[in-house]
């Protein structure tokens, strides 16, 4: 897709946040650098970050024996799975959902099976109690959502909870769109027994390139996460984990900046797309991707591949598993001006499609 297209496409496909990180970050690394503090560092983190996003979430319970700071939240997500999900074991994951959870589960020697996400993007938990075996081992969740841009509702956090609970499967939620929340409230697992939480930093301080985010768990699980993590990256970035404590205490300011931000963004786009025919979406609660359902007689990819030669760039919504047909994922971390020429250029071929 991407050779297809052009040097000056509108590239909407990635969630890669275009706002700039707080300066007592920027600051904060470059000073830890520059003082020498470029060595190993614990493998589960430097204990005063740990000690920060303990204090960050103390509401849900959380102490710093609960946290372990890793090399990014995808690398959390695969020291989970390797750490829980044993040869012949089968996990539930959502879709449409992120990409990783299937591979990190076949690379754990498991098996994963789809569960689908009702219209309103919540999770079906009929469908996650038909597909539940004697060999479920777990059961991956993503809310605010990517792609979709969805927010778990108190009736669903409570089913699989309790569902959880019953079957006693572990619930690996993937919260790292936590701080992106426009409608409703988020509600998170981290008070929850036999569950593990993934955060990061990366889109919370748009500091993709820095690779850090954090797990939450109780202390046995960290303890166990631990060792595989010191056979997997050793440590964290050290000068990097000294940025990110340095804009800790400032972080909710920055966050309802770029939050304002985003939810115009997110209105740009929610308008632009629903006023082509024969495209449609509710407003996005949560997160920066836009995920619109389609009624022309193509596939995703074969629309996404004709946006592409025309200069649009987004992602088929098959991309993010079998219940992601008919939709395209646009991302909105990118300026208002590139939004609407990447929405003209949509409008066009929509237009083109029609006739």
């Amino acid at each position: 897709m991407f050779d297809l297209a052009s040097s000056d496409s509108v590239n909407l496909s990635l969630g890669e946040p275009d706002v700039r990180p707080p300066e007592e970050a920027l600051k904060g690394m470059n000073d830890a650098a520059m003082k020498g503090m470029n060595g190993y560092g614990p493998t589960p983190g430097i204990m005063p970050l740990r000690e920060a996003v303990a204090s960050r979430y103390a509401e849900h319970g959380i102490a710093a024996e609960n946290v372990m700071i890793t090399p990014s939240g995808t690398t959390a997500l695969m020291m989970i799975t390797q750490s829980i999900v044993n040869p012949g074991d089968e996990t539930l994951i959502p879709s449409p959902g992120f990409v990783v959870y299937g591979p990190h589960t076949a690379l754990a020697g498991g098996k994963a099976i789809e569960y689908r996400l009702t219209d309103d993007f919540q999770p079906d938990t009929d469908d996650i109690q038909r597909k539940i075996t004697k060999n479920t081992k777990a059961v991956f969740l993503n809310f605010p959502s990517n792609p979709t841009g969805g927010v778990l509702g108190e009736e669903a956090f409570k089913a699989v909870r309790d569902i959880a609970a019953d079957k006693d499967i572990t619930i690996i939620s993937d919260e790292v769109y936590e701080p992106f929340v426009y409608g409703g409230k988020h509600r998170t697992f981290m008070a929850e027994d036999n569950t593990v939480v993934v955060n990061g930093f990366s889109k919370m301080m748009a500091v993709t390139g820095w690779r850090l985010g954090f797990i939450t768990a109780g202390k046995e699980a960290i303890v166990d996460i631990t060792k595989m993590a010191y056979h997997m990256c050793a440590c964290p970035n050290t000068p990097a984990q000294h940025g990110i404590l340095g804009a800790m205490p400032s972080v909710n300011a920055y966050l309802d900046d770029v939050r304002s931000i985003y939810r115009k963004r997110r209105d740009l786009i929610t308008s632009r797309i629903n006023s082509i025919d024969g495209m449609r979406m509710e407003a996005p609660k949560g997160a920066f991707y836009a995920f619109p359902e389609f009624s022309y007689d193509v596939t995703s990819e074969e629309f996404a591949m004709r946006l592409a030669k025309n200069g649009l760039i987004c992602v088929p919504g098959s991309a993010f598993g079998a219940y992601g047909e008919g939709h395209l994922r646009f991302s909105y971390a990118a300026d208002e001006d590139k939004i609407s020429r990447g929405m003209d250029i949509l409008e066009n071929i929509a237009k083109e499609m029609r006739s």
